[in-house]
Parts: structure tokens; sequence; C-alpha cells
């Protein structure tokens, strides 16, 4: 008898397992280094503040996970022909780590080098990716400067931070298991104007210029704040998307709301006093009006108005970002409803 057509209940299964594991909606403590190469300061600008809640399927999960594991056997194939290799710092026994911007800037190296072929009494930073086919083969075509320039430009913050000015680019096509490596020699004057960059973005109190006001422009489309930089969706509510809170000294942040630093878990969860920072939703409403723990706004397609803040008859930020139909925020008979039930707008789908 001939077995029902299967189901994929096992792989389903094991990709909802990856999906369980994610915790803190994509969010960093700090500008990483790995993605100050982005070329839209804004993009940054919104990771920073976590305006954005990123989840991944099982399948890409499971993916960036076969790229952590190639570094081991990256490790293995250097150490096999006579290069010394630290993945770990000897003094901490975790991963080398550099910071910057008063630590609210920095990165995790994949390992440090010495007696490479090519240069055998130059240390090395030691940088290890995996690529497609195509990526590869772009990679082979114009090197890395010019065909990764995020991963060129993590080098360059690496070399700089640890003061050595070489890095070993090494990678592999994940299609053929070919190897490709490349040395990159450190450019003081490009590392310098990447950390300018990341203390500009950090300092601002407001988004940074976008890269195109184009929204089929293709960087944007594949942008994770897409709906938030072109569209009306609000950001996540939590302390960094909230006018109250800054950056401060030590990678910590500070409420001037109740005055007090802001631990991490509590920054991913904000507070009943959060208000959005205005750019945040000037795509869809303008500020007209504040007070000290309020802010009225007017909706650029009505002209009709209404407001944030504290007290229960002022929305909310969850409330804002529960609804898509933003003329809801002007009606009255919602208002109505709030009031006389003590209700708030929610999104179930949310």
């Amino acid at each position: 008898m001939q077995l029902p057509e299967s189901q994929h209940s096992t792989i389903n299964a094991i990709y909802q397992h990856y999906e369980q594991q994610q915790t803190g909606h994509g969010w960093r403590a700090h500008l990483g280094a790995s993605i100050i190469g982005k070329s839209c300061e804004r993009a940054l600008w919104y990771d920073v503040h976590w305006c954005s809640i990123k989840s991944h399927k099982g399948q890409m999960l499971r993916l960036f996970e076969t790229g952590h594991l190639a570094e081991d056997r990256f490790a293995a194939n250097l150490r096999a022909i006579g290069i010394k290799v630290w993945t770990v710092d000897p003094n901490t026994g975790k991963q080398f780590r550099v910071s910057a911007c008063q630590e609210h800037f920095g990165g995790s190296m994949d390992g440090m080098g010495h007696g490479f072929l090519e240069a055998p009494s130059q240390w090395h930073i030691i940088e290890m990716k995996t690529h497609s086919e195509k990526s590869f083969k772009a990679l082979e075509k114009d090197g890395v400067q010019k065909s990764k320039p995020q991963h060129f430009t993590q080098m360059q913050v690496y070399m700089h931070l640890q003061q050595i000015d070489r890095a070993y680019y090494i990678a592999v096509n994940k299609n053929t298991d070919a190897l490709y490596g490349e040395r990159v020699k450190y450019d003081k004057s490009y590392a310098e104007n990447t950390l300018t960059k990341a203390a500009r973005i950090i300092a601002s109190d407001q988004p940074l210029e976008k890269i195109n006001d184009d929204s089929s422009w293709y960087e944007c489309k594949l942008c994770d704040h897409h709906a938030i930089c072109h569209g009306e969706q609000v950001p996540a509510v939590n302390c960094r998307t909230c006018l109250h809170a800054s950056a401060v000294d030590q990678g910590q942040w500070h409420c001037a709301r109740f005055n007090l630093l802001i631990p991490e878990n509590n920054q991913r969860v904000g507070c009943q006093a959060h208000l959005f920072i205005p750019d945040l939703i000037q795509s869809f409403a303008e500020v007209i009006d504040s007070g000290e723990y309020w802010i009225r706004y007017r909706l650029k397609k009505t002209g009709e108005c209404f407001i944030t803040g504290e007290a229960p008859e002022q929305f909310n930020s969850c409330e804002l970002r529960a609804v898509e139909d933003k003329t809801l925020l002007t009606d009255n008979h919602i208002q109505t409803l709030r009031t006389t039930f003590n209700a708030q707008l929610v999104n179930d789908a949310a």
C-alpha cells in the first residue's frame, strides 16, 4: 500500500523550532560594525532606535546558523596549513570585541591570525563569510570592497580599533565549496569617516536623510523599515522610539521623563509614559501643539486633530501602532466608546 504524500510535518517542526527561539525582535543593544556600511543613514538610525520588529522564517534562521557553523571549519582549514588562529580572546574566553562612540557602536570579530603565507610576520584580522553562487562570482570578479562594501567597512572598523593594518577575508561558495581569500589593507581615512558616521547616527535625536524618496528604489524595497520610512506604519513601542530617551555614556540610555538610566530589558518594552519621537510618524501627521506629557497632531490627509499622551482621553502609543486607518484617531464615535468603556484600540493581527 502506498503511503500518503508527505505533508512535511517533520521539516515544518524543525523550522518552527528555530522560529520559537527568536528573541529580542532582532534588536541589538548597539549599532553594529557589521551593518555600519549600509548606504542609508536613516535605516541605520531606525536600527539603533529599534523601529521595526524583525522576524525571520525558520529556513532563513537555519541559513544564518550555517554561516556561523562554517567559522569553525574556516579556522580548522587555516590552522591545518600552519596559520595560528585565535577565534576567542584569551583574556576573556569570548569573541574579540571592539567598541567606540561611548560603547554604543562596536562588533565581534571572527578571529585574529598570524603566519599567513602571503605575509608570515604580520597580524591579520580574520573575517569569515559564506556566499551564494551569484554573490561568490561577484566577489571573485570585483573583490570585497566593491562587491561587499558592508564586509569591507566592517574590517576597516576592526583594523582601526585594534590598531592592525591588515585583514584577511576568507569566503566560501555554498554551492560548490570553493574558497576565496583576499588580504585587505587598512585605510585610515575610510575607517575614521566610518566612525564619524556612527557617532552622527547615534547622537541624532531625529531620523537622518533617507537614501531615496522613491519607495520603489531597490535598496528601499529590501529595507526592514520600508513601511515606516515610505508608508504610514507606526514604529514599535519601546524606549528607543520614545522622545524621553537618549543615548548616554557607557552604552546606556537615559529617560528624561523619570530621570533614570533604563536597563536594556526595560528599553525593549517601554512604559505607559511612552511618547513617539514626532518625526517617526511625520508620514501621516504633523505636530501643532504640545505640553509636558502630551502632543497634539494634525492628520495630513484630513486636517483633523488627535492627541497622544498619558491621560485616559488621549491615545497612547500602542493605540497609534494598532490603528491602520488613521482617521479612526479623529472619529468622535471611537472616542466616545473609549471614554464610556475605559477601552483602548487594539489590533489582534499585530
